[in-house]
């Protein structure tokens, strides 16, 4: 009957490959078959990423003689509970197949609300239902995409939720906090595979389910105000529900009262998947290894306007779409500075895709005449060597956010991504006053010439002008968060005291109305990195990467992040894909900093000295290189190369000349889990290369 076939045609891991990136939570479903009157077990897979996935392979093959009866009730459950709290809380069901459903949210609130409330009716319905024909869903909740890749991934994870439960991942955790009366319990950082990073997950269990309060019917959304953003209305938040089915007879046969199995999510999925650390050049080598994800740079826009101040104006475009476009899931672009590094260099798109192993190519050019706006953009293929399009627009201010729509919806088809999900990864541009926008692409132009207090304080005014004239401006807000943020790490704030309140109150107001906003959690995490807290930061900058995988600062810090927190096994691959995504950056010195400084806290002096080493050749004006590289050679025994390395760092800031005042400099050192290993390796390596104590 139809029925059935709509349970049964096909398979969530037989979907056509797609550029779709996916975190996967997975879950054994042990009982299905005593169910079913057989004899095989099927294994659930969960995929949630901005989608409600239920999956159970195997499906079709374990139905036997009971199918029809099965089928029935699963059929009477969809019309009487899943579908009518998914079309309750917003929910649009993208696709059933034979291992379940795919469904989308507005938003991680609905998406969570929807799984509570069904998990709570099918605990009233399963009261009035024998223990042998009972059925129960497993739920997980998570931020993303759906890749093909990310099957494979979800194939390793095991037992995400009780039966009766839910799962969330960190970043939804985050995301409903203080939004929603649940209880999660934090079950902690679980090791997935030898590829992939460690991860934190959140569940609640199906008695929690049942304590848990009602939350009343929400209104439905007023159309969003000026300074709302529209990425809002396009959370990419999504659910996880297994169609699949787990006995009762079964759960209390292995013992009614077992302990929920680990729990894993993946946030940090939404980018390439992470690599082990090896050794050396091969490790970064792998890193940095072609890829089948879909990779494009895009180049600066030429400014051909006739006055050279509009030259703000073309960069504003130029990273405006390399800001969205690094929002789809499954896409790799590469960031902002490795782009603006070849800006005024006349080099052909298929050197550039040659040199940074990335297919496509986008490029253009702006005219601006006062109002009136002409922008010429170019896709190209640089692996078949032919034009994908080009496409010339006509428009003015306050018609460039549908332009510019238009332009990241065509990138995101000729890199198979369906215009849904390019618009589920939150594309549209923010509107506003064309004014206060064009103050906004000032205040960027301004913070990224060469870091001054002179110029910051410019960036400075051009935010707070921008506030002036829109003062709902999402964009303002982040970007003057952000330059006080960096100000005070410069230590260049006007009050150490002041400004972080001030900064941390405008994020707060950006987080409230739209928690989608990967900048301001980045923003947020760099201020709780400065205050020490860790923890915090750690969390900002994992949903930072959940909301946008290709944000190379973000991967940056999580994984600088980790290694103070004493994980620096668990920090390399996160600074790998920094690497990978922003080869050119003008602070490379800190990545390899970072990597070598990692490979030597885990006592692999050779990987370190390498990487420190590249971190030494690419500014040696910098001191902390020298400092650790002694370290480094101290800790391998050569210790003249330790001896010359360390007077070259004292010599470019005498005031580290112990490791006494190398504590009292940097605070983050002196997290114990991270002070108990630089005590083990580049203390000793050090203390060798002649640095003292005090």
């Amino acid at each position: 009957n139809n029925a059935s076939q709509s349970l049964t045609e096909g398979s969530l891991s037989e979907m056509p490959a797609t550029s779709r990136l996916a975190t996967l939570l997975s879950a054994d479903v042990v009982g299905y078959s005593h169910l079913l009157g057989a004899d095989e077990k099927s294994t659930l897979i969960l995929a949630a990423t901005s989608r409600l996935a239920a999956a159970g392979s195997g499906y079709s093959g374990l139905i036997k003689a009971g199918e029809e009866g099965v089928l029935e009730r699963l059929k009477t459950l969809r019309r009487e509970i899943v579908d009518p709290k998914i079309a309750e809380h917003r929910g649009r069901i993208l696709k059933t197949a034979s291992d379940g459903m795919l469904v989308e949210f507005p938003g991680p609130v609905e998406a969570v609300r929807c799984a509570v409330e069904m998990q709570s009716a099918m605990a009233e319905r399963n009261a009035k239902v024998v223990p042998d024909r009972r059925i129960t869903f497993r739920v997980g909740v998570n931020l993303g995409g759906l890749a093909a890749e990310a099957v494979a991934i979800g194939a390793r994870l095991r037992a995400l939720a009780e039966p009766g439960g839910a799962c969330v991942s960190r970043a939804v955790r985050e995301l409903i906090r203080g939004k929603l009366p649940y209880a999660f319990e934090d079950i902690g950082e679980h090791s997935v595979n030898k590829t992939t990073a460690p991860v934190h997950a959140y569940a609640m269990s199906r008695d929690g389910v049942a304590s848990s309060p009602s939350v009343a019917a929400q209104p439905p959304p007023a159309p969003a105000q000026d300074w709302m953003s529209p990425r809002g209305a396009v959370v990419a938040a999504s659910i996880a529900i297994t169609i699949g089915i787990w006995t009762a007879a079964w759960w209390s046969w292995l013992g009614g009262n077992l302990s929920i199995a680990p729990t894993q999510a993946l946030v940090a999925a939404n980018q390439a998947p992470p690599m082990k650390a090896q050794a050396g050049s091969a490790l970064l080598a792998k890193a940095q290894a072609p890829s089948v994800t879909p990779s494009i740079i895009v180049l600066p826009f030429a400014n051909l306007s006739n006055d050279p101040d509009q030259e703000y104006f073309a960069d504003g475009i130029t990273e405006g779409l390399t800001a969205d476009l690094s929002r789809i899931p499954g896409s790799l672009v590469v960031a902002r500075n490795t782009a603006f590094s070849y800006k005024g260099n006349p080099v052909a798109a298929e050197q550039v895709a040659r040199e940074l192993d990335v297919r496509y190519v986008l490029a253009g050019e702006v005219r601006r005449d006062n109002e009136r706006v002409r922008l010429n953009a170019q896709m190209i293929d640089a692996e078949t060597g032919t034009m994908s399009w080009a496409e010339q627009f006509y428009t003015d201010r306050a018609g460039l956010a549908e332009v510019h729509k238009e332009i990241v919806v065509r990138v995101a088809q000729t890199l198979d991504l369906e215009p849904a999900e390019a618009s589920a990864a939150g594309i549209e541009p923010s509107r506003g006053d064309p004014d206060a926008g064009d103050l906004i692409m000032r205040g960027w132009a301004w913070s990224h010439r060469p870091y001054s207090a002179a110029t910051w304080q410019e960036a400075q005014h051009a935010f707070e002008r921008a506030l002036e004239i829109d003062p709902g401006s999402v964009d303002a807000r982040i970007g003057l968060a952000r330059v006080l943020a960096g100000k005070l790490a410069e230590g260049w704030a006007g009050s150490v005291q002041q400004d972080p309140t001030r900064a941390e109150r405008l994020l707060r107001e950006v987080i409230e109305r739209d928690a989608t906003r990967s900048a301001a959690h980045f923003t947020m995490g760099v201020l709780r990195r400065m205050q020490n807290r860790l923890t915090e930061a750690r969390s900002e900058f994992e949903t930072t990467i959940a909301l946008d995988p290709n944000d190379a600062r973000a991967l940056y810090h999580l994984g600088v992040t980790l290694m103070f927190l004493g994980q620096p096994e668990a920090g390399i691959p996160h600074i790998q894909n920094a690497v990978r995504r922003d080869p050119h950056d003008p602070n490379i010195t800190t990545l390899y900093w970072a990597l070598g400084t990692c490979h030597l806290l885990l006592g692999q002096a050779d990987e370190a000295i390498e990487f420190l080493g590249k971190a030494r050749a690419a500014n040696s004006r910098l001191w902390f290189p020298h400092l650790y590289l002694a370290g480094a050679f101290g800790l391998r025994g050569d210790i003249d190369e330790a001896r010359a390395a360390l007077a070259q760092s004292i010599k470019l800031n005498p005031a580290i000349s112990s490791l006494s005042r190398m504590r009292a400099y940097n605070a983050w050192i002196t997290n114990s889990d991270h002070w108990t290993l630089q005590e083990k390796t580049l203390n000793v390596g050090l203390r060798r290369a002649g640095l003292p104590d005090e």
